[in-house]
């Protein structure tokens, strides 16, 4: 049992949490799906999904309809049966004879299944992190090798993040594509699966006649279940070697290859062209520069001090009685969980030195020579404010979008409005390759 004063501590971190969470979702602008801001969150991006093909509107809203706000076996089970219930239909269709039915049928179990796990990481020894990821991956390749081009799984050799680590990729190649093409390479963040690349970013570009490659690098969702790392500062490490394969291609053009970062991956990909430099754009969805500072911001002042102490004992203690406490918010349970999850570590305090440490500073973006596109959400409470700050470091090199509320756009990473980010953002990106292939 906590020391009765550690206790006290606890109990005033949660209530002053639970006082910026509460005041964080009040001005929410978007129809709340769930009384659980995070829950709502999660559930808004499973309806988005809707807009790629992944999911069906009713069938979302009845899994919320089941779910209890803050209970997570309640979210787990209502999208575990959904998505069962979706891969039985799948396949009782016979696919010689209705091969569309049958892709665009695993394509929202897949997507069922993978939510499901959502909050659960909070044990790393729970089984259904691992055997109901496997489901929902094999409904995936199913549904890809039923595209009209199927898409095509390849692990590339990272050695620099780690011996013998490998980079799970999936390469989407666009219709007619008989010659060197422009590509997308599209990274998730810090708990984006790369699946759900396809229907919230690739369906655009592939309509652009566009190769779209979505990866994973340490730390993010297959990396982490099959070869138990967690997320690793030198990012670029994991994406070169991708770069190496792509441009030894005949079918992708090296002079036009773009990298997309979403969520924390508005980190990832700008820190990864400090390094390399074959990418003759960067797309920053939205513009990030430090997970901590997000994190400790949201902390009660005397939290944020004893972290700053370098207290890692007591810290850890403080947080992980938080974490396990039910009456915590479920964004402060579930952000911890998901920290400890994926930067595979069993110490808050950890995480946060890594996540700190995996930044963007005003001295590092200098050293990013290709033109950067800068998103923000104007409602954006997972990195707020972090965007226009970047772009004001990048300068002239960035071309910044603020996205707004008053069309719904103003969520975190444009979640729900996919079609307004990819017209903006690809419209830019069209510019950039077609001032590549004037030079």
């Amino acid at each position: 049992m906590l020391p009765l004063v550690l206790s006290l501590f606890v109990a005033l971190c949660t209530v002053q949490i639970a006082d910026v969470v509460a005041q964080n979702s009040s001005g929410q602008v978007i129809f709340q799906l769930s009384s659980d801001p995070e829950f709502s969150f999660q559930l808004q991006q499973a309806l988005s999904l809707s807009n790629g093909g992944s999911a069906n509107t009713g069938e979302v809203l009845r899994a919320a309809n089941e779910i209890v706000p803050g209970n997570f076996e309640s979210y787990y089970n209502a999208f575990y049966t959904l998505g069962s219930k979706i891969h039985n239909y799948a396949e009782s269709i016979n696919v010689s004879k209705y091969p569309i039915s049958a892709r665009d049928t695993y394509f929202r179990s897949a997507a069922y299944l993978r939510t499901s796990m959502f909050f659960l990481i909070g044990n790393s020894s729970d089984p259904r992190l691992y055997t109901v990821f496997d489901e929902a991956t094999a409904d995936f390749d199913k549904a890809l090798s039923l595209m009209e081009i199927p898409g095509k799984r390849y692990n590339i050799s990272a050695p620099n993040i780690r011996p013998n680590f490998t980079a799970p990729i999936i390469f989407y190649k666009a219709k007619g594509c008989n010659s060197r093409t422009p590509t997308v390479l599209f990274g998730n963040g810090y708990d984006g699966p790369q699946e759900d690349g396809l229907p919230a970013y690739g369906k655009y570009v592939l309509e652009r006649g566009w190769n779209f490659v979505s990866y994973e690098g340490p730390g993010q969702n297959t990396p982490r279940r099959q070869q138990n790392i967690g997320f690793k500062p030198n990012w670029w490490d994991a994406v070169s070697p991708i770069v190496d394969y792509l441009v030894s291609r005949p079918d992708v053009d090296a002079s036009r290859l773009a990298l997309v970062g979403e969520s924390f991956g508005g980190i990832l990909a700008p820190r990864t062209a400090t390094h390399e430099k074959r990418f003759a754009a960067i797309i920053a969805i939205d513009g990030a520069y430090n997970l901590r500072d997000v994190v400790l911001a949201q902390f009660p002042p005397q939290l944020t001090a004893l972290y700053e102490s370098g207290n890692a004992t007591a810290f850890d203690a403080i947080l992980n009685a938080l974490r396990n406490n039910a009456s915590s918010p479920t964004s402060l349970r579930w952000g911890v969980n998901q920290g400890l999850w994926a930067f595979d570590t069993t110490s808050p305090f950890e995480w946060l030195t890594i996540a700190g440490n995996i930044n963007l500073t005003q001295e590092s973006v200098q050293e990013i020579t290709s033109p950067v596109f800068i998103g923000s959400g104007q409602n954006d409470t997972s990195f707020p404010g972090q965007a226009p700050t970047v772009a004001q470091w990048f300068g002239d090199k960035a071309f910044f979008y603020n996205f707004t509320d008053d069309v719904g756009a103003g969520q975190h990473c444009q979640i729900g409005a996919e079609g307004y980010l990819a017209s903006v953002s690809l419209d830019w990106l069209t510019d950039v390759f077609h001032n590549v292939s004037k030079r």
